[in-house]
C-alpha cells in the first residue's frame, strides 16, 4: 500500500475489501499514519485525498462493526454515574495475567517480543489521545492537559514517555526507528493502535477517546510495577526500567484525574455522550485482552 501511495502502481479500490484482519488493520494503520508522521517517499497531500478517505471510511466501518460485536455499541448512561461505571468496568476486566507472567516467568526473548510489539504504540505514546484536546472545554480539557503534560515529560525531552521507552528498547538491542516493527506486528497489535486513531480522528468519537484513555490510566499502575520488576529479574538496569517505574508513580495520580476530572466532567458537560465514554473504555480493555491472550498463547506453544 505504501508503494501505491508513493506512485509505484496499484489501484485504491483494491484496498476497500481486504481479505482478513491482517490486511484490514495494516491498511488502516497506513492510512492513519498519514495524520501522524507520514511515510518515507509518500506525499503528505495523501492525508486529505478524497479517494483515500473514501477507502479509509469503508475500512473504518468494518472496524466499528467488529468493535460493536466485541463490546456492544454505546448505550445511554446517567452522566453522574460515569466515574463509578468506569471503576466497575476496570474492576470486572478479567484479561490474561500478562504482567504477572512477565514479572515472574518470561524469558528474555519473550520480554523482548513484548517490548518490540508495544513499541508500535509507545514510540508515539500520548499522541493519539492529544487529538481530543481542541475538542474539549473547561474542566475536562484542563484535566486532559494535566495528564498529557506528564506523558510529554512536562516539556523535558528525555522525560517524555516516548523517549523513556527507547531506553527499554535499547537494552533489548531493538531498532529505535519509529515504526520499525509495524509490518511484523500483526492484526491484534495494530488494532490496539488503530482504535485510538479511529476515535481520535473523528470528533464524534471524542467521548470514546477519553474513555479509552481512562481505561489505560486506570489499569496501568499494577501492570507497570510487574513489568519493571520482571525486567529487573532479567538484569535490566535503572535506565531500562525507567519507563515502567515512571508509570507506576504517574498513573496512580492519573487514575483519579481520568475518572473524575476528565470523564466525569465531560459527561456532565455533554451528557448525550456519556455512554461513549464507557464504550471507549470497554474497547480498550477488550482489544488489549485479546492481544495479550494471543501473545501468551504463542508462548505456551513454545514450551
Amino acid at each position: 500500500m505504501i508503494d501505491l501511495l508513493a506512485g509505484r502502481g496499484g489501484d485504491l479500490p483494491e484496498l476497500v475489501r481486504p481479505d482478513d484482519d491482517e490486511d484490514l488493520h495494516l491498511a488502516l494503520f497506513v492510512c492513519y499514519e498519514l495524520a501522524y508522521r507520514g511515510w518515507d517517499g509518500v506525499d503528505d497531500a495523501w492525508e486529505w485525498n478524497p479517494g483515500l478517505l473514501r477507502v479509509r471510511a469503508e475500512l473504518e466501518a468494518r472496524f466499528e462493526q467488529d468493535l460493536y460485536a466485541l463490546v456492544g455499541p454505546p448505550a445511554p448512561v446517567e452522566p453522574g454515574d460515569v466515574p463509578r461505571l468506569l471503576a466497575e468496568t476496570v474492576a470486572a476486566d478479567d484479561g490474561p495475567a500478562l504482567s504477572k507472567y512477565l514479572r515472574g516467568r518470561a524469558t528474555y526473548d519473550q520480554f523482548r517480543e513484548f517490548v518490540r510489539l508495544r513499541s508500535v504504540y509507545h514510540l508515539r505514546e500520548a499522541d493519539p489521545h492529544t487529538w481530543v484536546i481542541p475538542r474539549l472545554a473547561g474542566k475536562a480539557k484542563a484535566a486532559l492537559i494535566e495528564i498529557q503534560m506528564d506523558e510529554y515529560g512536562n516539556g523535558v525531552e528525555p522525560r517524555m514517555h516516548q523517549e523513556l521507552f527507547k531506553q527499554t528498547m535499547r537494552w533489548f538491542e531493538l531498532d529505535l526507528t519509529y515504526g520499525a516493527y509495524v509490518e511484523s506486528a500483526g492484526a491484534a497489535t495494530l488494532a490496539n493502535n488503530n482504535v485510538m486513531s479511529l476515535f481520535g480522528l473523528h470528533r464524534r468519537r471524542r467521548g470514546a477517546l477519553i474513555g479509552h484513555l481512562a481505561a489505560y490510566e486506570m489499569t496501568s499502575t499494577a501492570p507497570n510495577r510487574n513489568y519493571g520488576n520482571g525486567l529487573r529479574r532479567l538484569g535490566g538496569d535503572q535506565a531500562a526500567t525507567a519507563f515502567y517505574d515512571e508509570h507506576v508513580e504517574a498513573d496512580a495520580v492519573h487514575e483519579q484525574i481520568a475518572a473524575h476530572d476528565l470523564c466525569g466532567s465531560f459527561a456532565a458537560a455533554e451528557p448525550e455522550l456519556a455512554g461513549d465514554v464507557l464504550f471507549g473504555a470497554r474497547s480498550a480493555l477488550a482489544l488489549d485482552a485479546r492481544w495479550a491472550a494471543g501473545l501468551m498463547e504463542g508462548w505456551s506453544c513454545e514450551s
